[in-house]
């Protein structure tokens, strides 16, 4: 009768740990997935050469339009003031 209840214990035991290691691989598998989609976004990845000469490129260009539309807003401020 002992060995009965025993084995019985044991079974649920084993039911239940089987059952807690099922959850927690689900749990972990899911953690796993959030983790490459968060570590996709929030690494640097480097920029090719062909990248950072376009962006500068642009900037460059920007700084240019600025420039000659300040030196046009000065000239203009400057003539209306003789």
């Amino acid at each position: 009768k002992y060995k009965t209840q025993e084995s019985k214990s044991l079974d649920k035991t084993a039911a239940e740990l089987s059952s807690d290691r099922e959850t927690t691989n689900t749990e972990l598998s899911a953690v796993l997935e959030y983790y490459a989609k968060i570590r996709d976004r929030c690494i640097a990845k480097p920029e090719t050469y062909e990248e950072r000469k376009r962006r500068r490129e642009a900037e460059i260009q920007g700084l240019k339009e600025a420039l000659a539309t300040l030196e046009n807003e000065t000239a203009f401020v400057q003539r209306k003031r003789h």
